[in-house]
This record gives C-alpha cells, structure tokens and sequence, in this order.
C-alpha cells in the first residue's frame, strides 16, 4: 500500500472543498490521476492514467494505471493492468483473466472476484477497515481545523486589503523588544474576560458583559491573523508580497494545529502575541499623533 494513503487523504480533501464532482468520466487520452466523488471511471485500452480514487461508483479498467486504484463505495471490473494496489473499501473487484496487478489487493466488504489467469504479484487481503462511527471524530477534527483555517485566511486578506499600513505597523512591532509585547497581550487576555465576568455579577453590567463576551471571539481571531502576518514576515521579508508573508505565517500555525495538545498551546500563544503586537502598535500611533507642545513667542 505504497500510495493508497496520499491518495485517500487527497480525496478527503476534495470531499470537503469541492460541492460535487459527479458523471461517468471516460479517458481519452493519458492524464494524470482521477479524482471522482461521484460516478463512474472507465480507462479504454490503450490509455494510461497515473491512480484512481473514487468515493462512490463503478471503475472498468481495461487499459493501464500507474499506480493505486481506491475505491471508497463501488465495484471495479478489471481486464487491464495497474501497476500499483488495489483497494476496495466497500463493493467487490473482478478481475478477468487478461487483469494484471504488480502490487497487494485489499478488500473490506467482499472478496474479489480472480480469474485463473489473472496475475495478481502481491497478496490477496482482507484488510479490518475502521468502521465509519470510529472516523467520525476524525473526520470531524479535520473539517473543524480545515474550516478555522479558512475563516482565518479570509479574515487576515481582509485586513490586509483594508489596512496594509496597520499590518506593517504590527509587523515592526513583531521585530521590536518582545518582552513589552508579549506583557502587553497578557494582560489584555487577562483583562478582556476578566471585566467580563466583573460585570456579569451585577445585574445592570449584565448587557456589558454579554457585550464583551460576544467580542472576546472576533478580537482573538483578529490577534491570531496579526500573529500570522508578524510571523509571516520573519519568512517572507520586504519588499516581497504582504499576502504571500501572511499565508506563509499562517501555513505555519495551522500546520502547528494539527499536533494534538502542542496545537493548542501554539494558538494560544499566538493569540496572546497577537493582542500584544496590536496594543503596542495602537500605542505607538497614539504617540505620534500627540501634538508638540505649543512654544511661546518668546522662546
């Protein structure tokens, strides 16, 4: 199974982004591998394509796959070659007696149908396939991360489009002492839920407090991006792309997000950072709008 999960993680991936990718689809001439989450695939001899992953429907294979052939839910009907793994999570495999396979056949519902003349190199195998309640969580994870992250690219080339000069104020915040900035988004994320739940105690702050709590989430993702693009810009440095910087930055922390546990200290603390970098980049645009001191005539 040399390519199967690549293959597999690829096509959860066009589950989730793409709405629907659907009908029979016939090769007509050499491509590269198929991804199809709904309908039939059908390779005609004399063509070659480099894998196959189909979440629901039918394969007929009768020219040639250089690679792994994954189907999810369907039946493949075999007369050709794949120089890879066959794999059927749910459906049966037929393979005629021209079928010719270099690698390993799993299945997970019925065992395949194998001529006597089919060749088949590796082996013929049941494999135990987490049952679909035990993904679940998994796959739920995945959406749930997948989505944050795309709320927050959303939202950090929105700032950008809307404030590049407050994004390079906090990028340079980012290369200034840290200590300050880092105290700095402390006590803001101390002090935002602690007001808070101040006023939660009494009955007329009781709005104030609902206030506040609706803001908490906006304000964090607003810190987070900040941190992205503060970091992003330690990667991609000027004159290069803001957006390319962000991005960059926010590659990073959401590739930090996958690892349990470590995930979440790693948004915090760039929640945190980020609060700072925007407080210290508020404080500075405060100082220089202060006017000088008026001088008398006679100085």
């Amino acid at each position: 199974m040399r390519r199967i999960w690549p293959l597999a993680l690829f096509l959860l991936v066009a589950l989730v982004a793409a709405p629907a990718a659907s009908a029979a689809q016939t090769t007509d001439h050499e491509e590269d591998a198929i991804v199809v989450i709904s309908g039939d695939v059908t390779v005609p001899r004399g063509e070659t394509v480099d894998g196959i992953v189909v979440a629901s429907g039918d394969v007929r294979i009768a020219g040639r796959v250089d690679g792994d052939v994954v189907l999810f839910a369907g039946d493949a009907l075999v007369s050709g070659r794949i120089d890879g793994d066959l794999v059927t999570f749910g459906g049966q495999a037929r393979l005629l007696p021209s079928a010719y396979v270099s690698g390993d056949v799993h299945y997970g519902d019925e065992r395949p149908l194998v001529a006597g003349a089919a060749i088949v190199r590796g082996d013929v195998t049941k494999a135990n396939w987490p049952d679909g309640g035990d993904l679940l969580p998994f796959i739920g994870a995945f959406i749930l991360w997948l989505a944050i992250g795309i709320s927050m690219a959303i939202l950090g080339l929105l700032a950008l489009l809307i404030a590049p000069r407050a994004a390079e104020a906090i990028a340079e915040r980012s290369r200034e002492r840290v200590g300050p900035v880092i105290a700095i988004g402390i006590a803001i994320a101390i002090c935002l839920p602690l007001a808070a739940a101040i006023a939660a105690v009494t009955l007329v702050g009781l709005p104030l407090a609902f206030v506040l709590g609706l803001a908490l989430l906006p304000l964090a993702a607003l810190a987070y991006v900040a941190a992205a693009y503060a970091l992003g810009r330690r990667i991609v440095a000027p004159p290069r792309s803001r957006i390319w910087a962000f991005l960059a930055g926010l590659a990073v922390l959401r590739a930090a997000a996958l690892v349990p546990f470590l995930g979440f200290l790693v948004g915090l603390a760039a929640v945190v950072f980020g609060f700072g970098l925007i407080g210290a980049a508020i404080g500075a645009a405060r100082e220089r709008e202060e006017p000088a001191p008026a001088q008398s005539p006679d100085s």
